[in-house]
Parts: C-alpha cells; structure tokens; sequence
C-alpha cells in the first residue's frame, strides 16, 4: 500500500465543508428560535454557531431565551431541520475528490457537530458510507473547539498529529485542529468569512472544492 506524502488521516468537518447546508441550518436556527418566543438572531449570529454541538449552538445564538425552553427550542430546531433535510446537497466536486483520496489510502475520518443519530441519517442519505473509515459526533465525545473527536480519531487508527489533517468551514474546526495539535486547511465557501482563518494558521485556504480538491493532490 502506498501512504501517503504529508497526512495519513484526513477528517472532514461535515455542513458547510461536504454539504451545500448553511443557509438552511441558519434558517433553521432562527425559525426555531422564533418558535420559543425568543429574537431573531441575524443572519451573522445564526451561521456562527453551526459546527458546534447543538444545545451550545442554539444557547449562543438566541442569548435572550431562558435555559428551561432549551428542549423546546432543539426539538423546533430538528422540526425544521428535518423538513428541509432533503433540500441539502453535495458541493459539486466532493464526490470524486473523496474517491480520488480513498484511492491514494488515506484514511477519511468525519468529525462533526451534529449528533450521532443525525450523522448516521445524512450518510444514509447521501450514500457516503462506505467513503469514510471512522466518524465522531459531538454527542459521543465533545462539542467543538474541544479536540476529543480528533484525539479519538487519530488513537484509533495510530494517526500522529502531525500527520492528521483536519478541514472545516469554521474557527470551530479550525481551533479544534490547533488544540489536537493537527494541520488544517479552511474552506470559504460555508458558515464563516474566511478572514477570521489566518489567526488559527490553516496550511491553506480553499475557495471551492475544486481548490481545497487541487491542494489535496498536491500537498496531502
């Protein structure tokens, strides 16, 4: 088997880095908080808090509704979300940029915010199971930037740090990387502007799958 050049392990953050779904889970977000009687947070505070463990995200983002409505607004939240689960898609490229590093015998990890029950529906769905070797969610380990699910990941399959890489659309991802000790590389294109990368040295900074796609062949 040949490894590869620079990373063994590569884990993926998954909304907003896989799947075209900011925009929705936002949407989401805000129609949810809505629901319990709280204020609509802005388009800005909704899509800050995607990546981050559900009850953490919906707390952060709708400051003004108390912690007894917190049941209420996750079961609003996973109304919404799952009405609109199947208008979410794949960015064009990923499919055959996840091929083209299964072929090159990296091992591919998810680590996401969602819950495990989610996480297990959207690879149903998707058909993607069979791409990745192992996933983490944030209800089994720890919401992000904690980097348990990285430090799991790479105990698992005997990754170093220095030979894991982890890529995502958010600080969230990319702290999470800095506090494993892990390489990262950020995609602009989901939930965060990509002028708040820089502070947290990613390798690079995708603008398109095609581009985080092209830097891979290179330098993964």
């Amino acid at each position: 088997m040949n490894r590869p050049r620079q990373f063994d392990l590569i884990a993926f953050d998954w909304d907003g880095t896989l799947f075209d779904s900011t925009a929705i889970i936002a949407r989401c977000i805000q129609q949810a908080v809505v629901d319990v009687g709280g204020q609509k947070p802005a388009d800005e505070a909704a899509a800050y808090v995607i990546g981050m463990a559900l009850l953490p995200a919906l707390a952060k983002a709708a400051p003004d509704v108390p912690p007894e409505k917190y049941p209420a607004l996750s079961e609003r939240y996973r109304h919404h979300y799952l009405a609109r689960q199947n208008e979410i898609s794949l960015f064009h490229g990923v499919l055959p940029m996840l091929h083209a590093l299964k072929n090159r015998h990296h091992w591919l990890a998810v680590a996401t915010g969602k819950s495990r029950r989610g996480l297990d529906e959207a690879l149903r769905l998707s058909g993607l199971r069979a791409l990745f070797d192992d996933s983490r969610t944030a209800d089994e380990t720890a919401g992000k930037p904690n980097p348990r699910m990285l430090h799991e990941l790479m105990r698992q399959y005997g990754a170093a740090p220095e030979r894991t890489l982890m890529i995502g659309d958010t600080t969230h991802d990319l702290q999470m990387a800095r506090n494993a000790g892990c390489a990262s590389v950020g995609v602009s294109y989901g939930a965060h502007a990509p002028q708040t990368f820089a502070a947290l040295g990613p390798r690079f900074i995708a603008h398109s799958v095609a581009d985080l796609h092209a830097w891979l062949d290179e330098h993964a």
